[in-house]
């Protein structure tokens, strides 16, 4: 149809402010629930890890990103090369890659080993329950924006949750260092990936990063352990590497990045809450830990937390807590940072991009 075959003063439909405000409300819910989903993964992987306490770590580590990378890189391609966005990246962007799977993927894992080598699991439990705290202050900071009020609350209340569900436990100077060094790797894993984010999308950061991260292991592991770093593992820890490879690394990696994507990295961060919750309410299948009134409370804080600062009580808005430019093919109708170009256009430097690394 012409335009002058239009009624006089008609034009083409547009949408409303209404219409935009219940399609951005509709994306922030699936990113919401597919991060919450990512750290429920996270956490029952935990349970999961008790039975690899012979295994190699650094080997491992090299076998679960491994299979993830090679399980994930069709997922990324989707039937188009994957070489083109990869070759895009700048020589800093790759030095954030790096940085991501050495310091929120193999630092973290080995940070919280350390440290339980020395302190009670939950010590560095409650560490990492800080982790919305301080992404809530980073995140922002690194995008030139003011912390969220409501965001900052939920973390606080998050941590706090952490904290009654996990309790305290024996620790020494050690115990706590490498505690800290695991906050920073669970930080770094939420803030340093928000620059690539943008231009590889979900999946193919996803596949870089565990690419990365199996040689990282790899070398690590023939440094620490020499010819010992790999061995064939036994029925239950062929289980256990299995479903950390490819429930929770594949799986959870991808919905949390998307979750990231939607919603922003201090808003996912919140649902890192629920990663002490999900251990707590799994440990009793395997008898290696109870449920009772604390690990209930705890999880009423966490669920409080996030509810406040993700703005399922309609209280975490706007560009406070802003949503990250996805790459073109991957996430339709992203709600996206103001200075980053429109999904399908080529990505533009932002703030974002002068932060960590």
């Amino acid at each position: 149809m012409k335009r002058s075959d239009l009624p006089e003063g008609a034009g083409p439909a547009e949408p409303t402010a209404a219409t935009a405000a219940t399609a951005r409300s509709r994306h922030g819910r699936l990113g919401a629930l597919l991060a919450a989903v990512a750290c429920c993964l996270v956490g029952a992987s935990f349970t999961a890890n008790s039975v690899l306490g012979d295994y190699p770590l650094a080997g491992g580590q090299a076998l679960r990103y491994g299979l993830a990378c090679v399980l994930l890189l069709p997922l990324a391609a989707r039937g188009e090369p994957v070489r083109a966005p990869l070759r895009a990246l700048s020589g800093r962007q790759w030095g954030r890659l790096a940085a991501l799977a050495a310091v929120g993927m193999v630092g973290f894992n080995l940070a919280v080993l350390a440290a339980e080598g020395s302190a009670e699991p939950a010590v560095p439990g409650v560490f990492v329950g800080c982790a919305p705290v301080a992404v809530a202050v980073i995140a922002p900071a690194l995008d030139g924006r003011r912390p969220a009020p409501a965001v900052v609350a939920g973390a606080l209340s998050v941590a706090a949750g952490a904290f009654v569900v996990l309790g305290w436990g024996r620790t020494d100077t050690a115990g706590l260092l490498w505690s800290l060094g695991a906050l920073v790797g669970e930080v770094g894993f939420a803030v340093l990936a928000v620059p690539v984010l943008r231009p590889l999308g979900p999946r193919l950061l996803s596949a870089a990063a565990c690419g990365l991260a199996a040689v990282e292991s790899a070398l690590l592991g023939l440094v620490l352990d020499g010819g010992g770093w790999l061995r064939t593992p036994d029925g239950g820890e062929a289980a256990a590497l299995l479903w950390q490879g490819v429930v929770v690394t594949v799986v959870g990696f991808v919905c949390w990045y998307v979750g990231v994507q939607r919603i922003g990295a201090e808003r996912a961060t919140l649902f890192s809450g629920l990663i002490p919750v999900s251990a707590a309410a799994t440990a009793p299948l395997v008898g290696t830990g109870g449920y009772g009134p604390a690990q209930a409370g705890g999880s009423l804080l966490v669920g409080l937390g996030v509810a406040l600062g993700s703005g399922v009580l309609g209280t975490a808005s706007g560009r406070s807590a802003a949503a990250v430019q996805d790459h073109g093919g991957d996430g339709r109708g992203v709600v996206d940072h103001a200075d980053t170009a429109a999904a399908g256009e080529a990505d533009q430097p932002g703030p974002g991009d002068h932060g960590p690394g």
